[in-house]
C-alpha cells in the first residue's frame, strides 16, 4: 500500500534527492520547504510519516515537531529528524520532543528507507508493506492479495485496507470514528455508519474459511481484530 511521507527540508538539492528515492520505493511524497507549507499539508491530510529539518528558515523543525506532538490530531503522526547538527544533546532535544528517530547529514539513501522502514513497523504497521499472517489468514500488501491456506479470498479496495489496518492492530477496539480517519483518511467526510457497510462485506468475504469470526463487534465501543493469543 502506498505510504505518503512528508519531507520538510529547505534545500532544494536536498530535498529532491530525498523525494528521488522515496519515490523509487513506491513511495507517495509531499514537499514543504518550511513549516508553513508543511501545516498547509498536514491540514489538507495527515502524512503516514514526516521526515523534517531541524534547520529551517522562520520557525525551526524543533519547533514544528513540538506542536504536531501537542495537537491530537497530530500527536501520532511519526517524525524521523533530519539535521547535520551530530551533537548528543541536539539529538537528545529531538528525541524528547518526540521524534521517533533522528539521522545526521550526511546520509545514504539506504540508511534513510531502513529508518523509514522501522519507525513505520513500530508506530504504523498498516503503513508497511511487510506480510500479515493471523489463524491462518494471510494479507499481502505488495500484491494487494489475501489468503486462507491455499484459497484466495476477494475483498473490494476498502475491505481490504480496512482488513490491513484492523490485522496490524490486534485485539484492540477501535470506534467507527477512529476506523474512518485510519483507513479513510481524516481529510474525508463520510457518515460514520459506511464503516459498519464495510465490516459487514469484509465478515461476507472472511465467511466461506470461517475467519469472518476474528472480526468481532465491541457493543457501544466499535470493532476488534480478535488475533489468538
Amino acid at each position: 500500500m502506498e505510504t505518503t511521507v512528508l519531507v520538510v527540508e529547505d534545500e532544494p538539492a536536498i530535498q529532491e534527492l530525498i523525494a528521488v528515492h522515496l519515490q523509487d520505493a513506491g513511495h507517495r511524497v509531499l514537499r514543504a520547504a518550511d513549516v508553513s507549507e508543511a501545516e498547509a499539508h498536514v491540514r489538507a491530510a495527515l502524512p503516514d510519516i514526516v521526515l523534517l529539518d531541524w534547520m529551517l528558515p522562520g520557525r525551526s523543525g524543533l519547533d514544528f515537531a513540538r506542536a504536531l506532538r501537542a495537537a491530537p490530531r497530530t500527536k501520532d503522526v511519526p517524525i524521523i529528524m533530519l539535521t547535520a547538527r551530530a551533537e548528543e544533546r541536539e539529538k537528545v532535544m529531538a528525541l524528547e520532543v518526540g521524534a521517533d528517530d533522528y539521522l545526521t547529514k550526511p546520509f545514504s539513501p539506504r540508511e534513510l528507507m531502513a529508518r523509514i522502514k522501522a519507525v513505520l513497523r513500530r508506530r504504523a504497521p498498516h503503513a508497511t508493506q511487510d506480510v500479515v499472517e493471523t489463524a491462518g489468514l494471510q494479507l499481502n500488501p505488495v500484491a494487494h492479495e489475501v489468503r486462507a491456506g491455499t484459497d484466495r479470498l476477494d475483498l473490494g479496495p476498502t475491505e481490504f485496507r480496512l482488513l490491513h489496518f484492523l490485522m496490524t492492530h490486534p485485539n484492540r477496539v477501535y470506534s467507527r470514528a477512529q476506523l474512518l480517519d485510519a483507513v479513510w483518511g481524516d481529510h474525508v467526510f463520510i457518515e460514520e455508519r459506511t464503516v459498519d457497510v464495510h465490516v459487514r462485506r469484509l465478515r461476507a468475504a472472511l465467511e466461506p474459511t470461517g475467519h469472518d469470526a476474528l472480526i468481532e463487534t465491541v457493543r457501544s465501543a466499535g470493532y476488534r481484530f480478535a488475533a489468538p493469543q
